[in-house]
């Protein structure tokens, strides 16, 4: 039995770029060793000739949105149902992974039964293919520190749990924002030690365009990314990596350091997470950003009224 399975939905291998990335994640996954599993989902053209090139296993009978994009809730029910690892790992397709992230996922399960693991990503711009003899690990990383930008503290491009958790997943679209981040807070919610891993797991995101996306807009900016906000909950589920529990730092779960940030942001999300009252968030919200409040309230009165008016 592996101890984990990293599944995905990967784009379609027709873009050179982006199949040559694609190609490098799944292959970075396959270096981790026998531990690990890969399944690729979907029906993406080039994606089962892909998975048989690299040995790694292929499920083609993928739910979908209207607009074709695969739902979070398949891909984690098929995970699921296909593998027998206690852990299960998503990880976006152009994302490269080193052997940290399995030290990472022994340690927490070690401490702790149910837990979400997520972290910041690295940026980085690769054009060839990569090689995964000997060493790979050491000259990735020399080359990430060289090269590489440490991206922003916002969702997270992996998640790694126990596969009984996240039994129950809203309509969400994978590769559009959102989702990511209704991760998190599903994760708070229900209790769970939602672990910020990033002092001690490099991920690394090969940088690309948005080409593959409707106009090639940035996925934010797309009608699928705004249905993910509302069957997630609305804006206040919009969880970030300043919303996670606990750190994971020299192997040991450790609550987050003390800053006034954090702890105004845990006040402002304590009806949410414990009290499990979206009204009451809803309130605590204004009073934290009366401003921003007011604007989304004038756009709502907007958007009822035009409703009201066809």
């Amino acid at each position: 039995m592996t101890l984990l399975t990293v599944f995905t939905a990967p784009k379609p291998f027709v873009n050179p770029h982006i199949a040559m990335i694609q190609r490098n994640a799944i292959r970075s996954w396959k270096a981790l060793g026998a531990e690990v599993d890969v399944i690729l989902m979907g029906e993406e053209t080039g994606l089962g000739e892909a998975a048989q090139e690299m040995g790694v296993r292929h499920i083609d009978r993928v739910e979908r949105n209207a607009a074709g994009t695969p739902l979070v809730s398949s891909l984690f029910e098929l995970a699921r149902h296909n593998s027998d690892s206690p852990l299960l790992l998503y990880v976006n397709a152009d994302v490269l992974l080193l052997p940290d992230v399995l030290e990472a996922a022994r340690l927490v399960m070690a401490q702790t039964e149910k837990f979400l693991i997520v972290g910041q990503r690295w940026d980085l711009d690769v054009r060839e293919p990569l090689g995964f003899e000997l060493g790979w690990q050491t000259r990735l990383i020399e080359r990430v520190q060289k090269n590489g930008q440490r991206h922003p503290r916002g969702g997270s491009d992996y998640f790694i749990f126990p596969r009984d958790c996240f039994t129950t997943i809203p309509p969400l679209a994978v590769g559009r924002a959102g989702w990511d981040n209704w991760m998190i807070y599903e994760g708070r919610r229900n209790g769970w030690a939602v672990v910020d891993a990033s002092e001690m797991v490099m991920v690394v995101h090969q940088d690309h365009d948005y080409s593959h996306l409707p106009g090639g807009k940035p996925h934010y900016r797309l009608p699928e990314t705004f249905e993910n906000v509302r069957v997630g909950g609305g804006k206040r589920t919009i969880f970030t990596l300043l919303d996670t529990s606990h750190v994971l730092v020299n192997g040991r779960l450790q609550k987050p350091k003390f800053t006034w940030e954090k702890f105004w942001r845990e006040v402002e999300i304590f009806p949410l997470v414990s009290l499990h009252s979206m009204l009451l968030g809803q309130l605590t919200y204004a009073l934290f950003h009366p401003q921003k409040a007011y604007r989304e309230f004038r756009a709502w009165l907007r958007e009822r009224n035009s409703a009201s008016g066809s």
